[in-house]
């Protein structure tokens, strides 16, 4: 999953250069991690224990499993909205297109970073230091997390009042994959 989220940076990149080969690179590159993620998580489901006691009780973690791959699966819908629809963006909205897009990839970092806390989580029995450690991480990506919802109005506010100069149906898709950029995110903090 963050091996693919570390590819859509570089597919906006692509959509703010105009540049159709390394937009489809980009959305090739997606398509691939998200399948890796795909093959991952069924591994994982297939391997998981059924019978025998854990830390974390099962559906728990099979919820976490499938909440870190909406991420992935979400990176692939944006990568596949961006090239089916040929997109392109005024260009005022790049900088702030890009901040957004990597403010949400932060996000999504993060929360992996949390995940890889689980095994020490479990050892310290989900208390001490350790346990505050993780709360802190946690907060820390609901303030990311707000701070992408608010970039992401701000956006769509910019996309408004361009929309004069933009053809309805592409003000509609812009608008979608503003929503589903900040999905990103969301998904992150749902994974914290």
């Amino acid at each position: 999953v963050r091996e693919c989220v570390l590819e859509v940076p570089a597919l906006f990149d692509a959509l703010i250069a105009n540049d159709k080969e390394a937009m489809k690179s980009q959305m090739e590159k997606i398509y691939a991690k998200e399948e890796e993620a795909d093959i991952l998580v069924n591994e994982v489901c297939i391997h998981l224990p059924r019978s025998l006691f854990m830390a974390v009780d099962r559906r728990d973690l099979l919820e976490l499993l499938h909440m870190q791959d909406n991420i992935a699966d979400m990176a692939q819908d944006i990568a596949g909205l961006i090239m089916e629809r040929d997109m392109t963006m005024p260009a005022v909205m790049s900088e702030p297109l890009k901040a957004l897009v990597q403010r949400c990839v932060d996000a999504c970092l993060h929360a992996a970073t949390i995940v890889e806390r689980i095994d020490e989580l479990i050892e310290s029995g989900f208390r001490g230091r350790e346990a505050s450690s993780v709360e802190t991480l946690v907060e820390e990506l609901s303030k990311i997390e707000d701070e992408t919802d608010q970039m992401g109005m701000d956006l769509a506010r910019m996309l408004f009042a361009n929309e004069d100069n933009m053809k309805p149906v592409a003000v509609m898709f812009s608008y979608q994959m503003i929503q589903w950029i900040g999905d990103l995110a969301d998904h992150a903090e749902a994974v914290g």
